[in-house]
């Protein structure tokens, strides 16, 4: 189950490697996202980044940015990863503005989100994968 979730940290912490960094981890089941942020936070933690985990139960934009980011930047040190689950809505309007890597987790034949930094499959939970969707190649009556 770890390679997927190391595959994710790894490229997560090439491209975002100092600093404050917040990362969501989104999809239709909010419950699943919660167990994937989980899973993504112990690889990062593995791989010694500090790491807050909160979980969202609402995505409007205005309360994720005064109830988990502000609090989150007003603490100054340095390296450290904020890892937020919740909702599709994460990843959609104001809310899409906040993190600087996202995850959408999905199952079965739910469509994947076009924002997302990664997707993981978790049709089967114990065994993860990572899916790679060509956007260029969908149809023009797909919307996300």
């Amino acid at each position: 189950m770890s390679d997927v979730w190391d595959g994710v940290a790894e490229e997560f912490l090439h491209l975002y490697r100092r600093g404050g960094r917040l990362l969501a981890v989104a999809g239709a089941d909010a419950e699943r996202s919660r167990t994937a942020a989980d899973a993504l936070a112990d690889a990062l933690e593995a791989r010694g980044e500090r790491v807050t985990r909160v979980h969202a139960d609402t995505a409007d934009a205005a309360a994720l940015r005064t109830e988990i980011v502000a609090p989150f930047r007003e603490d100054r040190a340095s390296d450290r990863v904020l890892l937020v689950s919740g909702p599709a809505g994460l990843l959609d309007g104001e809310a899409r503005g906040l993190w600087n890597f996202t995850v959408w987790q999905l199952a079965g034949a739910e469509r994947p989100h076009t924002a997302a930094s990664a997707l993981v499959d978790l049709t089967d939970p114990g065994h993860p994968s990572r899916r790679f969707a060509d956007y260029c190649a969908l149809p023009s009556a797909y919307r996300a």
